[in-house]
């Protein structure tokens, strides 16, 4: 049986030294001898030697002939801690996104793998283009041929933008508040609409529920937005990522709220 007291005491262990940390991210590019650990991480020879001989003590380690080797559940432990970090990281660079904002609908393997975010780019509002967060996310949905959206509020260009795409033959899913469906599937041109929903490229999930995500998953790029803790959606700042982790991060999400409505 797995000891939890173990498993904080061996993390504990590794993340309170930076040298065996460099020492475990070494070993786990390739095995190496002392000198060579010397060589890449530039640490002196003596502390090299001794956090070897602890990491060998406890197991995380093992010699063959002059080289080192990581131990399988040591590189299990190091992932974990740098995907912790980078973690913290995320938070921390854009602080102003998640403090004192709503994460509730976030699922519970969105927010287990936040670190598929950590390419994305914090768009703001200025004092000078308070449009800049809609106006990028315009941007990046009329450069594509398919959009997925949760759209919590109705922005009166919606219905055009979705349009242009479905008259360029492209597709569009779409999770909506039930009270937006008229005020915006009926403001697109009636000949483009009808033909997209008779050829399956216009999808329209709506919802009785509370919508408190604001998100787009263009063809190159995804969006995020979130609501405030008072209630209100932050119009001043989203995330924005082209990286295909944070794509395939959107489209679960996206799966998840659309499952549980």
């Amino acid at each position: 049986m797995i000891n939890h007291y173990d498993i904080n005491n061996d993390i504990k262990f590794l993340a309170k030294s930076e040298i065996r940390l460099k020492i475990i991210s070494e070993l786990q590019k390739k095995p190496k001898s002392v000198k060579e650990l010397v060589n890449t991480t530039k640490i002196t020879y003596s502390s090299i030697s001794s956090n070897l001989s602890k990491l060998e003590e406890h197991n995380y380690i093992n010699k063959k002939k002059n080289k080192y080797y990581l131990n399988p559940l040591s590189e299990i432990y190091y992932r974990n801690l740098m995907d912790f970090k980078m973690s913290i990281d995320l938070i921390n660079d854009f602080h102003d996104f998640w403090d004192k904002h709503d994460i509730d609908q976030l699922s519970t393997e969105s927010l287990q793998n936040i670190i598929d975010l950590k390419d994305s780019e914090l768009i703001k509002t200025t004092p000078l283009d308070i449009y800049k967060t809609h106006n990028t996310i315009k941007e990046k949905i009329n450069e594509s041929n398919n959009l997925k959206a949760i759209f919590p509020y109705l922005h009166p260009e919606y219905p055009q933008l979705i349009g242009n795409i479905l008259k360029n033959n492209g597709t569009i899913e779409l999770i909506i508040p039930r009270n937006m469906f008229k005020k915006m599937i009926f403001e697109i041109d009636e000949t483009i609409r009808k033909a997209a929903t008779k050829e399956g490229r216009l999808k329209v999930h709506t919802t009785p529920k509370e919508l408190k995500i604001y998100l787009t998953i263009c063809d190159e790029t995804m969006s995020l937005g979130l609501f405030k803790s008072d209630g209100s959606f932050d119009q001043n700042r989203i995330l924005i990522s082209s990286s295909k982790k944070s794509q395939k991060w959107a489209n679960n999400l996206f799966t998840n709220i659309k499952g549980n409505m």
